[in-house]
């Protein structure tokens, strides 16, 4: 067998492009509209970044990063999520010089080893928003409708915001405790995993997904009741700006995310039908990040949606998305003059900005109206030695067989009105 695609990679073809391009294009116009500009960061960047910035107890760090060392010895890691490069570049390049808040998207490839299952790759694309500069929970409502917005946008149902708070440094060293006391006497019960954790980073323990830990979660001790008066003001003030847009949210005790640079807010949005991977997207607020990573101490908040799971949710709820993939005209010949002919007139039809195309292989007029049909094409204009005699053009509705001629040197015109 020769060469194939590394193992929890995809090929993606036209017949499914088009797809993400509509979503990425939706993406554009409603980030757009709420003021968000697009960036675009290295695929890959120093490990240290991620080190810090996502932190070292974590999965990601310690288990999922694609890390090599370059020809000049440096520790490189394919970027396995889009925030900690956003802040960096925003820090490096000193935009907190500018008026804020700042606002981001991004859409890109990420990579993680993990192992490849429905909805989840060691490649895969993720659109994100990030907003920098502003600690008012009004921005932490916003950014969360927004991504609602645009599944709402896509016609998407059945989804769950489920909503929490892991609060501040302060209000965590004492919940930190309270969450050691109580998972002591079930520490030989929880998996290795979790055991590492309870020393190193017991929050993480709550973002456990073996099924022997569960059972140990629902009395856990709640985070968001255990808040400082800043941060339960804070979550107070994210929630009464949700009830304002009328979005509906679940508390959930359990939601810390997977990433140790999460203060305060932290949501996801689920499906599911999905099953394990039912979440949609997720983020949070990382206000500690930009110092995390060497910067200034400067607020922040965002959020990652797995491209590969919208599209597979759209596709698990039947949602037949509004694409159109059809070409204006395709140009079918008959003999070598008309082929010549064709070729000059299919450069001047797409100048006019038409979709056009023609046959290059010399088939039968009979196989090229039915290659029209193939490429969706809303007319056919026929050419052959009797029409360049005449100087005409016949022109085929392929929708409803309908056939006209008109005069070659008005064909552009012709068909720019028709296909308006």
């Amino acid at each position: 067998m020769g060469i194939t695609a590394p193992r929890g990679t995809k090929d993606i073809f036209p017949e499914d492009t088009v797809k993400w391009q509509y979503l990425e294009n939706l993406t554009k116009k409603i980030f757009s509209s709420y003021n968000y500009k697009e960036i675009r960061t290295p695929i890959f960047e120093e490990t240290a970044l991620f080190q810090r910035g996502i932190g070292e107890t974590t999965d990601i760090v310690e288990k999922e990063m694609y890390t090599f060392e370059d020809k000049g010895g440096r520790s490189i890691t394919l970027r396995p999520e889009g925030t900690a490069s956003v802040v960096r570049a925003f820090l490096e390049n000193k935009i907190y010089g500018q008026a804020q808040p700042t606002k981001y998207f991004y859409i890109g490839s990420m990579f993680r080893y993990e192992r490849p299952q429905a909805g989840r790759y060691r490649e895969f694309h993720q659109l994100g928003a990030e907003v920098l500069g502003a600690d008012n929970p009004a921005i932490d409502a916003e950014i969360i409708s927004l991504g609602i917005h645009l599944l709402e946008e896509l016609g998407l149902k059945d989804l769950e915001l489920h909503l929490n708070s892991v609060g501040c440094p302060k209000c965590r060293k004492v919940y930190r405790e309270k969450l050691m006391e109580y998972f002591k006497p079930y520490l030989e019960d929880l998996c290795s995993d979790c055991q590492d954790r309870y020393e190193r980073n017991p929050l993480r323990i709550l973002d456990c997904k073996a099924d022997r830990d569960k059972e140990f979660m629902s009395t856990a001790p709640k985070i968001y009741e255990e808040l400082c008066e800043e941060c339960e003001t804070h979550f107070a003030n994210v929630k009464k700006h949700l009830d304002l847009l009328g979005i509906d949210y679940i508390l959930d005790a359990n939601l810390v995310r997977g990433l140790d640079y999460y203060t305060k807010t932290a949501f996801e949005v689920i499906y599911k039908g999905l099953g394990a991977q039912d979440t949609i997207f997720g983020g949070g607020r990382y206000d500690g990040l930009a110092q995390e990573v060497g910067g200034k101490d400067i607020p922040g908040i965002g959020f990652a949606m797995g491209m590969e799971r919208i599209l597979l949710t759209i596709e698990e709820q039947g949602i037949e998305l509004p694409i159109d993939d059809s070409i204006d005209l395709f140009i079918t010949t008959i003999g070598e003059r008309a082929e010549e002919e064709a070729f000059k007139y299919l450069a001047k039809l797409r100048k006019a900005d038409l979709k056009v195309e023609m046959d290059y292989l010399g088939r039968s007029v009979k196989s090229q109206m039915k290659t029209a049909d193939r490429n969706n094409a809303n007319y056919s204009i026929i050419l052959g030695e009797d029409e360049l005699d005449k100087g005409v053009a016949t022109i085929r509705n392929m929708k409803s067989g309908e056939q006209v001629e008109i005069k070659l040197e008005n064909l552009v015109e012709e068909m720019t009105k028709r296909i308006d």
